[in-house]
């Protein structure tokens, strides 16, 4: 659980760091253990360009993970924006579903419940997944939702054999297994109500 630099080495010394630091390098980038970051690869930045470039000129909505994800992406893209907080964050948003901001990144854990992002766009891009259900569909919400005029495309760049495959499949069976819990809480008050 070592990964050794010439100016500073990448450690997780819990399962839990190893899953992060192993997410981390999978989005291209890792903290070292002094909080700097260390290159890996740009693939997930070149995936993001040709899916910006796709989209033709719609606007497209970034969920990064990590800040240094959200470093590299403002460097490669310069017409990254974020949301801000406060009243500059209403204009953000209000930005956004008029259609100015061509590019918009957000972690999902800051826009999980309440932005009405639904007129400015129906691209999603997953730079970065996390382990989270709630996070995951409370983030796409912000395009799928009411007022939506178009299907909403959700995109999720995955590097292969990594844990982002693990990630995405937790995601996947989270879903599964809450679908079929509803399904039968449904049934049951069916029965109860006949």
């Amino acid at each position: 659980m070592l990964l050794p630099f010439l100016d500073g080495d990448v450690v997780a010394n819990t399962a839990a760091m190893l899953s992060n630091k192993l997410l981390q390098m999978a989005n291209g980038a890792v903290y070292d253990e002094d909080r700097g970051v260390k290159h890996i690869h740009d693939a997930k930045l070149d995936a993001l360009e040709d899916i910006i470039e796709a989209a033709n000129g719609h606007p497209v909505l970034v969920f990064y993970s990590y800040k240094h994800d959200l470093e590299r992406i403002q460097q490669r893209f310069k017409q990254a924006q974020t949301l801000r907080k406060g009243a500059n964050g209403n204009q953000d948003i209000a930005d956004w579903n008029a259609g100015e901001i061509s590019l918009l990144a957000v972690h999902p854990a800051s826009a999980g419940h309440g932005l009405n992002l639904q007129d400015g766009g129906n691209v999603i891009v997953w730079f970065g997944l996390n382990w989270s259900l709630e996070l995951y569909q409370q983030a796409n919400a912000r395009l799928h939702r009411q007022g939506q005029k178009r299907s909403v495309i959700i995109h999720h760049l995955i590097t292969e054999g990594t844990m982002d495959e693990d990630v995405i499949a937790a995601l996947e069976g989270k879903a599964a297994g809450q679908d079929a819990l509803m399904a039968a809480v449904k049934a049951r008050i069916e029965n109860i109500e006949e």
